[in-house]
C-alpha cells in the first residue's frame, strides 16, 4: 500500500439535529446569552438542508455549517489573507487514507473520538450510508459517478475501503464538497431518510441550525462540544435581504456585521468606511459568451475567431464590473490548477476582427439573435457594450430578453443561437469543469462544442496521475479549445465580502462559500 497522508486534530464532537421548518431542536443546548454573535447578509434564504440536494449558495452555507467531511482543502495565508488550496488536502473526519499501487483502492482510517449531534458515535457505517445518499440523489448522483466508485466497504468500524473502477484525480476534491459530507446514519433513518433530511441536519460539524425561515433569516448556533474545538462565533444569524442595495445600507450604517453578493459599483463606496473591510479574490465563477457552433455562421472557426477580437475586453471589466473581475483568458479560470492562457493571442483588435470576417466571406457582416437572460445588471450592460463593438465591425445582435427560467430551458435546449452564462466550479479540477462545459456529451455544452482531439486529451487527463503530465494534457486542451472559439472570453468574477473590521478569520474559498468556524468577532 501506498502512504498518502496522515494527520488530522484531537477533539471531541457533539451535534443536535434541526427538528424541521423553522422551530428549534429541544436537544440543542444553548450557547449561553452575550456570546459572541454574527449577523451576514445573503441575499437568497436557501431551500433544502440534504447535503446532497443543496445546489444554491445558501444552502451549500447551511451543510458546511453543519457537517464536516472526510477531508477538507488546505489553507494557506497568501499576502495577508487566509486562502483555500482545493488541489490540496487536509485530514477531517479522517484522520489519514492511503491507496493501492493501481489508485483503484483507497482506504480512509476514521477519527475515533467523534460524535454527531445526536451523541452517536461516527462509524464507518455512517460513511457508507453517506456515500450511498450521494449515489442515490436526484442531485449529486453524478459525482458519484464522476468518482468512478465501484465499491463502498466498511471494513471495521473506523475504517472505509473504496474501490474505483479505474483510478481518478478527483477523488480526494469531490469528497471534501458538501455534496459528499458525512451523515448520522441512525438518526436519518429513524426520521425517515431523505425525505426528513431536506429540512433538518444529521450531522458532526461546528454548528446546528436552530431556526430557519426562507423569507427572512437563519439562526445557527456553536456546536459547544465540536471536536475542533468550540467556534468562537457563538451564533450566526444569516438574513436574507433580496435587495443588494439594501444589504449596501445595512452594512454602512452598521446594522449588519457582513454581506456578500455586493453590487461591483459599491465597492469603494464601501471601501471608504473605515469601520469595514473589503475582502476581493478572484473565485472559480466565470462568464463567457458562448457561439452555437451547430448553427450558420458560428459553424465557422473563423467567424468564432473574428468576434474574438471584437470584444471589449477591458472596458467590460472597468466599466461593468469597476474592476471586481479579470478578464477571462481561457476556459478555466486562473484560480484553477492547470491553467494556461499561453495560447491566447486574443486582444480587442476591431481591424483584426473585420479582416477575418472578410476572409470568412461575410464582408458585410450578418446579423444574429443574442439570447439573454434576466436577473444580473452587469449582463445586459454587457450585452449593451459587446453589441456597439460589434456594429463597429458590421455585426448585428439582435438582443432577445428572456425571464430567467425561460432562459435557462432556451440554453438546454440547445436552440440559443448565442447567450452569456457564468459557471462556478465547485470541485475545482480542470477535468470537472471542462468535462461539464466543453467535452462533446458534456451536459452543459449548450453550445454544441465538439473537438475529438479535445475528447481525447480529457480522457488522457483523467487517467493520468502524475500531476505535471496531467497539467500539461490539459494546456493542450485549452490551447485547441482557444484557437476554435467556442466562447467568447468574458471575465473572471471577483468573490467580495464585506466585513465590519471587528469580523476576523474570514477564509477565501474558491467556491464562494463560506466557512463560519474560522471567524470571530472583536465585541465592543
Amino acid at each position: 500500500m501506498r502512504k498518502q497522508l496522515i494527520g488530522g486534530a484531537a477533539a471531541a464532537l457533539s451535534v443536535a439535529v434541526l427538528a424541521g421548518g423553522c422551530a428549534a431542536n429541544a436537544n440543542q443546548d444553548s450557547a449561553g446569552s452575550g456570546a459572541s454573535s454574527l449577523v451576514i447578509g445573503y441575499s437568497e434564504g436557501g431551500s433544502v438542508l440534504d447535503p446532497a440536494e443543496a445546489n444554491d449558495l445558501t444552502s451549500d452555507t447551511f451543510v458546511y455549517a453543519a457537517y464536516d467531511q472526510l477531508v477538507q482543502p488546505k489553507v494557506e495565508e497568501r499576502d495577508g489573507t487566509a486562502v483555500a488550496d482545493s488541489g490540496q488536502f487536509d485530514p477531517m473526519l479522517a484522520e489519514s487514507w492511503e491507496t493501492s499501487d493501481d489508485e483503484r483502492t483507497w482506504t480512509f482510517h476514521l477519527r475515533d473520538d467523534v460524535t454527531f449531534q445526536s451523541g452517536n458515535p461516527l462509524t464507518a457505517d455512517d460513511v457508507v450510508y453517506s456515500f450511498e445518499h450521494v449515489r442515490d440523489s436526484s442531485s449529486a448522483s453524478f459525482m458519484y459517478e464522476l468518482a468512478n466508485i465501484e465499491d463502498v466497504e466498511a471494513t471495521d468500524e473506523h475504517t472505509v475501503t473504496l474501490t474505483l473502477s479505474q483510478p481518478t484525480s478527483l477523488l480526494l476534491p469531490l469528497v471534501s464538497q458538501y455534496s459528499w459530507s458525512i451523515i448520522d446514519s441512525e438518526t436519518a433513518e429513524a426520521n425517515g431518510g431523505a425525505e426528513w433530511l431536506a429540512r433538518n441536519t444529521a450531522g458532526s460539524g461546528p454548528y446546528t441550525i436552530e431556526e430557519w425561515d426562507p423569507a427572512t433569516q437563519a439562526v445557527l448556533q456553536a456546536n459547544t462540544d465540536y471536536w475542533q474545538g468550540a467556534p468562537q462565533l457563538e451564533q450566526v444569524t444569516m438574513k436574507f435581504i433580496s435587495e443588494a442595495s439594501n444589504r449596501v445600507q445595512l452594512l454602512d450604517q452598521g446594522s449588519i456585521d457582513a454581506a456578500i453578493e455586493i453590487p461591483a459599483k459599491d465597492i469603494e463606496t464601501l471601501q471608504r468606511n473605515e469601520d469595514l473591510a473589503v475582502s476581493s479574490e478572484p473565485s472559480n465563477r466565470i462568464l463567457y459568451f458562448a457561439l452555437n457552433t451547430e448553427v450558420e455562421p458560428f459553424d465557422d472557426p473563423e467567424v468564432r475567431e473574428a468576434l474574438s477580437y471584437a470584444i471589449p475586453y477591458d472596458q467590460l471589466v472597468d466599466d461593468v464590473m469597476y474592476g471586481q473581475a479579470e478578464p477571462l483568458r481561457s476556459a478555466l479560470p486562473s484560480t484553477m490548477p492547470g491553467h494556461t492562457d499561453s495560447g491566447n493571442p486574443y486582444s480587442y483588435d476591431p481591424d483584426k476582427a473585420r479582416e477575418l470576417l472578410r476572409e470568412a466571406g461575410y464582408e458585410d457582416g450578418f446579423e444574429f439573435t443574442f439570447t439573454l437572460g434576466s436577473g444580473f445588471q452587469d449582463w445586459n450592460d454587457d450585452a449593451v457594450l459587446i453589441k456597439a463593438a460589434l456594429e463597429d465591425v458590421g455585426v448585428t445582435m439582435n438582443i432577445e430578453n428572456m425571464a430567467r427560467q425561460q432562459f435557462l430551458e432556451t440554453i438546454k435546449e440547445g436552440s440559443a443561437e448565442a447567450f452569456i452564462s457564468k459557471w462556478t466550479s465547485f470541485v475545482n479540477d480542470p477535468g470537472y469543469h471542462l468535462g461539464f462545459l466543453l467535452a462533446t456529451d458534456a451536459s452543459s455544452n449548450y453550445g454544441h462544442y465538439s473537438n475529438p482531439e479535445v475528447d481525447e486529451l480529457l480522457d488522457q487527463a483523467r487517467d493520468e496521475q502524475d500531476a505535471d503530465k496531467r497539467d500539461a494534457l490539459y494546456a493542450e486542451a485549452q490551447d485547441l479549445i482557444t484557437a476554435d472559439a467556442p466562447w467568447l472570453y468574458l471575465y473572471q468574477y471577483k468573490q467580495v465580502v464585506v466585513t465590519s473590521t471587528a469580523v476576523r478569520g474570514y477564509t477565501f474559498y474558491p467556491d464562494e462559500i463560506i466557512r463560519f468556524y474560522p471567524m470571530s468577532k472583536e465585541e465592543a
